[in-house]
């Protein structure tokens, strides 16, 4: 009984042995640059192992063994001599190229660009298509899809839809959603002049990313959207208006000398233009600014531009550079126009509070060290009036 158990156990033994020994030559031949060639050392290494087994029990114990033994050994030595010296030098390779860890699997698209820059765009879609089946939600891969569709093969429709389902993918960051929507704005407005289209891209925006800097900036674009009769005018070729100049301009006498021609829109139409804009879109940021910069510099009224500048600074989720120039220019108007340089310097101070260790904050603060220079240069310089002289002094 206890001689059968010991069989098996050696048995099971040797069978476990095998099952290693296996799993590590499977794991090689994975790893392996070239498995043929391993597979060649292998069966060279059985047969000089069955040589040398077979070499010694003929010869027995001779003073000769030792240099047989050498002689496989050498052979053994030519064999698997280079994969041991590469085996000794793969870590400190590995410190340099990142040795053999597998890499994230990730997609490539240079093919379907090749494709698409010889003009085979139904190829470059395959190729693109073919890699999305296996990253189904990878960003890049759809918005060059869509981009093959709308501006090489003027499929609009086939762009807008792929950034529908792109849009309708969950795990895509905020900013490449308003990117993906931004760009088909851009398509319906360039490609099909359809501003509303374009609009309703970007109401989008505002739709799935409310309150972020990502819906702020597209409030602002749907402010500034072109209207229909505007593209249709941008797409026809630029014309160039010759202005009428003066024949006779050297005979003319001192009362015919033209004079300079007034400014054709008045300030108080402009700033009631402004005001009638913001009644209808008041999210307007742009026209806001040049009517506060208007009360400012026509009106001389620094309460009412001062009003309005702290409106945007107010609005949430605006992107920290718009503050930032919006806190500057109620600075120019307080220290430019009414030479205030106490009050411009509290309003940059807020800049530092507002974005502390930025290079915002460092510019503030600079500019708060020159702001007596500021206010100096701005200063209107006295006309200096030169005196009469004796017009032939030097012929008398």
């Amino acid at each position: 009984m206890k001689s059968f158990l010991n069989i098996v156990s050696g048995i099971l033994s040797l069978l476990v042995c095998l099952a290693v020994i296996g799993w590590l030559c499977w794991r090689t031949l994975q790893r392996s640059d070239d498995p043929a060639r391993l597979i060649g050392k292998w069966i060279l290494t059985a047969v000089v192992l069955i040589l040398c087994v077979a070499a010694t029990m003929m010869i027995g114990w001779s003073p000769i063994l030792p240099g047989v033994a050498a002689v496989f050994g050498i052979v053994l030595t030519l064999i698997w001599g280079s994969s041991v010296g590469e085996l000794m030098a793969r870590p400190f390779v590995g410190m340099i190229d990142g040795g053999n860890a597998d890499g994230e699997p990730v997609p490539l698209y240079s093919i379907a660009e090749a494709k698409r820059k010889r003009g085979k765009y139904d190829e470059a879609i395959v190729e693109v298509r073919k890699q999305l089946a296996q990253f189904p939600s990878d960003f890049q891969g759809q918005m060059l899809l869509a981009e093959i569709q709308a501006e090489n093969q003027l499929n609009v429709t086939g762009a807008v839809e792929t950034i529908d389902e792109l849009v309708a993918q969950p795990g895509h960051a905020p900013k490449n959603i308003a990117f993906a929507l931004n760009r088909c704005a851009d398509w319906e407005l360039k490609l099909r002049q359809d501003p509303q289209a374009a609009r309703r891209a970007l109401e989008r925006i505002v739709e799935l990313l409310p309150d972020t800097e990502q819906a702020q900036v597209a409030l602002q674009r749907i402010a500034h959207l072109a209207s229909p009769e505007l593209l249709a005018e941008q797409q026809e070729p630029p014309r160039i208006a010759l202005k009428h100049f003066e024949d006779r301009l050297g005979l003319r006498t001192r009362s015919e000398t033209p004079q300079p021609e007034e400014p054709k829109e008045d300030t108080a139409q402009l700033a009631a233009a402004h005001v009638k804009r913001l009644e209808e879109f008041p999210a307007d940021n742009e026209t806001r600014e040049k009517l506060a910069v208007l009360y400012a510099e026509q009106y001389q009224r620094l309460d009412l531009a001062e009003e309005q500048l702290e409106q945007l600074i107010a609005v949430p989720n605006q992107p920290p550079k718009q503050v930032v120039h919006w806190l500057n220019v109620l600075a120019d108007v307080q220290v430019k126009t009414f030479g205030d340089v106490e009050r411009a310097r509290q309003t940059l101070h807020r800049i530092p509070e507002l974005f502390p260790k930025s290079a915002f904050a460092e510019n503030a603060l600079n500019r708060i060290a020159y702001l007596n220079l500021e206010a100096r240069a701005k200063q209107k310089s006295q006309a200096v009036k030169l005196g009469s002289y004796e017009k032939y002094l030097g012929l008398k």
